[in-house]
């Protein structure tokens, strides 16, 4: 990094960052710390949407994740995110919207009651400060790989911006978040963009990446370059004692007892519906998303917000994560990449490809999606706990700059609490620690989310549901280890595929809430949906005072009122093209 590139990286986050801290001057009420009075035009919903989505963790962990996966890696974002958005937008978000809720965990307790906003609350933000752990991760291997610092000073330099991001955090909340989210995305896409269009020189472009890689290894090639190809993967077991290689066994897959190699495939239609869950329960269920949606000035502009975000979302996945793939032309082997690690990708790339302003420009958009991700989840965090635990059921009826200050001070607890990650995630590798983490616990609240909109499932399933389904989710974590490394067998070998984990986790919490709907009878449709009572204080209060300014769509049909649903439709159906006839 020269003095130019470090010029470049000060300028373009310290201009965003001095323009955040002007705007939380006019931060007075939880209304506008929250949901910036809900004043945000489309566009500016739309680029933060897209912004907190595209983090440093996908410009390093995500193009680690397809530097190993390949293409598939795409559905999570094209299929799965950009049609949770849709359907966040435009049905689960609605009653949230006109009811004044703050958070989607008030949604559940409207629905279901107290239980199902705890567990809520609680999942977001075990799932949530993953992610930034991700975050302080990827910014560590980037000083670390490509500014050549040691440890401690990468590990001080990571501190530092997180610093720098609550401090704007706690002065401007939602507002400040979201309008610095919007210029900080443009200048991830640039970044993005620069660094794509210099490695591409190198592999021939996307159409000569797959002859390169074939030449190397034509499975590899079939396995990064289509959706459509089972997961194939294999395991030497010359090392292995034959106790542990019955164990091995068990786990399912075809042994060649001359070569030693036991190969397991996973189909491709069970990896396409793991990921679409995925990228459901991001959009869903991640309170960073529906936080910007709820502070949407109509719900006309709510709705169309997804249009910019899910543009920019295919655009971007394809220059972040297709530069993963990239990197595998470049390295077929991960002991070609610094400490064979397949994450540190992106940094040996920017570090052989660089130049003086180039390396700059990158290195700025990296931190640029730190910030963005870091402000949107200590953000979003502070208000489920302030309101969500702490105004519901610790202190109830206090004035509203004292929940503000709360919220406040609860964000940095939030994003430095988070390091404890680091260690499993440096381990493990970032990509496959996320996913595990959603599939175990993230998906039965996508569940509850899906059949407390759509159906009129009991108000008293989702509890239990959500119970069996992370009960499952949290068997599913340690059954591997317990499987392999002690012959406890604590599921069926077909369930311990990780690919296997979303589909059957949102099917066990889907059929405990039928089965007990059926049991119990449907709710009423005037009864699905309780509101809140005066004696909750605060929190009533504030509810009361937001709905106010809510501007609902008009009943006419005027092609302005269809607009997003059919251009929402068109970006999603791009995405739906993308991955099943382009990469299939």
């Amino acid at each position: 990094m020269t003095l130019l590139d470090w010029s470049i990286v000060i300028f373009l986050n310290g201009a965003v960052i001095v323009y955040a801290l002007r705007l939380g001057r006019n931060t007075k009420t939880s209304g506008d710390w929250f949901l910036a009075g809900k004043t945000l035009p489309f566009w500016i919903v739309g680029l933060s949407l897209y912004a907190t989505l595209i983090d440093s963790a996908d410009l390093i962990a995500d193009t680690g994740g397809a530097y190993s996966l390949g293409v598939r890696l795409f559905v999570p974002n094209l299929v799965g995110v950009i049609g949770g958005w849709f359907l966040m937008a435009h049905f689960i978000a609605i009653p949230m919207y006109r009811k004044g809720m703050y958070t989607n965990a008030e949604f559940l307790e409207a629905r279901f009651g107290l239980g199902a906003r705890i567990i809520s609350v609680v999942v977001q933000v075990l799932y949530r400060t993953v992610m930034i752990g991700m975050i302080s991760t990827a910014i560590f291997l980037l000083l670390h790989v490509v500014c050549a610092w040691s440890v401690v000073q990468a590990w001080t330099g990571v501190a530092v911006v997180a610093l720098v991001a609550t401090i704007y955090t706690m002065s401007g909340g939602l507002k400040s978040v979201a309008i610095t989210d919007a210029i900080q995305g443009l200048v991830i896409l640039v970044a993005a963009a620069t660094i794509f269009a210099a490695v591409s020189q190198k592999v021939g472009g996307w159409s000569g990446l797959e002859t390169a890689i074939a030449k190397k290894n034509p499975e590899l090639a079939r396995q990064m370059m289509h959706i459509g190809a089972d997961v194939v993967e294999t395991m030497d077991t010359s090392g292995l004692s034959t106790q542990a290689l019955d164990r091995e066994l068990k786990l399912g897959g075809s042994y060649d007892k001359e070569s030693q190699i036991l190969t397991r495939v996973t189909p491709a239609w069970l990896v396409v519906l793991s990921f679409t869950i995925v990228g459901f329960a991001y959009s869903i269920v991640n309170h960073t998303q529906s936080m910007r949606l709820l502070g949407s000035r109509s719900e006309w502009d709510m709705k169309m917000a997804i249009v910019p975000a899910g543009l920019l979302l295919i655009v971007m996945t394809f220059l972040s994560l297709g530069l993963g793939v990239m990197g595998r032309g470049l390295y077929p082997d991960t002991g070609m990449l610094p400490d064979g690690r397949a994450d540190n990708v992106f940094p040996h790339i920017l570090q052989q490809f660089g130049s003086p302003g180039l390396t700059g420009l990158v290195v700025a958009g990296v931190f640029a999606a730190a910030f963005s991700t870091y402000d949107s989840i200590g953000s979003t965090l502070s208000s489920l706990i302030t309101r969500d635990l702490y105004g519901r059921l610790i202190v109830k009826d206090r004035d509203d700059a004292h929940y503000l200050g709360v919220a406040k001070w609860i964000t940095p607890v939030i994003i430095f609490g988070s390091f404890i990650y680091v260690p499993a995630l440096l381990s493990e590798g970032m990509i496959f620690t996320y996913l595990k983490v959603v599939g175990a616990f993230v998906v039965p609240l996508l569940t509850a989310y899906l059949l407390g909109t759509f159906t009129q499932v009991h108000r008293s399933s989702a509890l239990p549901g959500l119970l069996i389904g992370v009960g499952f989710g949290i068997l599913a974590l340690i059954a591997p280890g317990l499987a392999v490394g002690s012959g406890i067998w604590l599921l069926p070998g077909f369930a311990i595929n990780s690919y296997a984990t979303a589909p059957i986790g949102c099917l066990v919490t889907a059929l405990t809430m039928v089965v007990l709907t059926m049991i119990m009878g449907r709710t009423p449709k005037d009864q699905c949906f309780q509101s809140p009572k005066a004696t909750d204080g605060w929190l009533y209060r504030s509810q009361q005072e937001i709905a106010l300014p809510t501007v609902r769509d008009e009943k006419d049909s005027s092609i302005k009122q269809i607009l997003p649903a059919i251009f929402g439709l068109a970006v999603w159906g791009i995405g739906l093209a993308l991955v099943f006839l382009v990469w299939w």
